[in-house]
């Protein structure tokens, strides 16, 4: 008898003890979570200062996808306010009609630093292989307010963005 109480009395304890210990583990991962750039981003709007400044506010942000891990960095994004043509037979299109479809297209991969507020990339794979040479390198300022993210380019490998571009991301993981 003493043995089925004291097995009682665990498995009692145990359901009390385990979903707060789920909770409170779950909690805090979330927590650091927040104060990590580490996770799944939606780019929400996309401010290009320079001569001619313009703000891209993202209607359908399916395309707009940046990803964090601990130390390597992804990011997808069409950078266009309308949608991009179909193209019939891409073998007999002209230039014109390539840059309207693959101008607007940003997809780029690498590793990241962070050291205060600088965040500082490194592309491995870029759809542009200026991006990829030796030695490059994209310096932006971020703040991390909640679930929002704000990465404002700074520099590169040649210096100073003449249209730096500010990008708002909204975590979605």
């Amino acid at each position: 008898m003493r043995l089925i109480l004291s097995v009682t009395a665990c498995i009692a304890l145990a359901a009390i003890v385990v979903p707060h210990a789920v909770d409170t583990a779950r909690a805090a991962a979330m927590q650091s979570n927040s104060t990590s750039l580490q996770g799944a981003w939606q780019t929400v709007k996309i401010t290009i200062g320079g001569s001619s400044p313009r703000t891209i506010t993202v209607s359908q942000p399916g395309p707009y996808v940046t990803l964090f891990t601990a130390k390597h960095y992804s990011r997808t994004e069409v950078q266009s306010e309308t949608p991009r043509p179909l193209l019939p037979d891409p073998s007999k299109a002209t230039a014109d009609e390539l840059r309207a479809v693959w101008g607007p297209v940003v997809a780029e991969a690498g590793t990241y630093e962070v050291s205060g507020n600088t965040l500082t990339l490194h592309p491995l794979a870029s759809k542009s292989p200026a991006a990829m040479a030796a030695g490059a390198f994209i310096t932006c300022s971020f703040s991390l307010d909640g679930a929002t993210l704000t990465i404002a380019q700074q520099r590169n490998q040649a210096g100073p963005y003449a249209s730096p571009v500010t990008f708002t991301l909204t975590r979605i993981e």
